[in-house]
């Protein structure tokens, strides 16, 4: 019987997977042939930076075809990515308990939204303001001319480190949810994550001080949001001073579990 579950549950996963992967590859065929224009605004931010006139360059003999279909690949699993987090979702969803429930589905739409977020701010804000500074500091003995891959890789490694720094409020909400941490402990931390904080941006951008505050700062800020939606996060068993300790999600739903079963192995049920 456990093993027949087993394969079962194997079979239901490689469909879901499948499933992501279908839709994944549809809208990748759909976008394949607009991948032109997909690294033309992804590289916007940096030709409104460059003289007029001037353009990217591709020192590679395929790299005019693979850098754009690479653009489209990465639009498509953003595009895609509510669906497979769905098909996630549903596989391991009957598995969970009640309260952990209502807490990872929040908490997975919450990380996806403030990813997205992150990686909007970076390619509004961030790149316009450090390639302006970089190129307004260039000497103007030189002739500025990017490299596609290069920049692509740029961005990529950019729309990573602003995705999880965006991340920030969902990490500190889960260390107190997870009794890890109290909120006092990460209050009296607060000037080393603030340390912390600027010696990871020096590392993950560039050796810019823009891009370095750009990173730094946002951190700073999402590590107080984080600790004011601590507040909101209920303590998983409360006690009062007579000893008696509220039962827990968990245990609640252990005990309803309790109940049914005695009811159904009850005679004439």
């Amino acid at each position: 019987m456990s093993e027949d579950t087993f394969i079962s549950h194997l079979v239901e996963l490689r469909d879901r997977l499948l499933r992501a992967l279908i839709a994944f590859g549809v809208v990748l065929v759909v976008l394949i042939p607009f991948a032109s224009e997909l690294y033309d605004l992804l590289a916007t931010p940096m030709m409104q930076s460059l003289p007029e006139g001037s353009k990217m360059i591709a020192t590679g003999v395929v790299t005019p075809f693979l850098v754009p279909v690479k653009v489209a690949m990465m639009v498509a699993f953003v595009l895609t990515l509510p669906y497979t987090l769905y098909q996630a979702w549903s596989f391991v969803a009957p598995g969970l308990y009640l309260h952990e429930k209502r807490l990872v589905m929040p908490l997975v739409v919450t990380s996806m939204v403030l990813f997205v977020i992150g990686i909007a701010f970076c390619y509004v804000f961030v790149f316009q303001t450090v390639f302006h500074f970089i190129h307004q500091i260039a000497p103007k003995s030189i002739s500025v001319a990017p490299d596609i891959e290069n920049y692509l890789n740029f961005v990529l490694t950019m729309f990573l480190a602003f995705g999880l720094t965006f991340e920030t409020p969902i990490v500190v909400v889960m260390l107190i949810r997870m009794g890890l941490v109290t909120l006092e402990q990460l209050r009296n931390i607060r000037p080393y994550f603030i340390v912390i904080a600027f010696v990871i941006s020096a590392i993950v951008t560039p050796p810019d001080v823009v891009s370095q505050l750009l990173l730094a700062i946002p951190m700073c800020l999402l590590f107080e949001v984080g600790l004011l939606a601590a507040r909101l996060v209920p303590k998983r068993a409360e006690s009062d001073d007579s000893g008696y300790r509220a039962p827990s999600d968990a245990e609640q739903d252990a005990e309803l579990d309790r109940v049914e079963a005695e009811e159904r192995s009850r005679p004439g049920t």
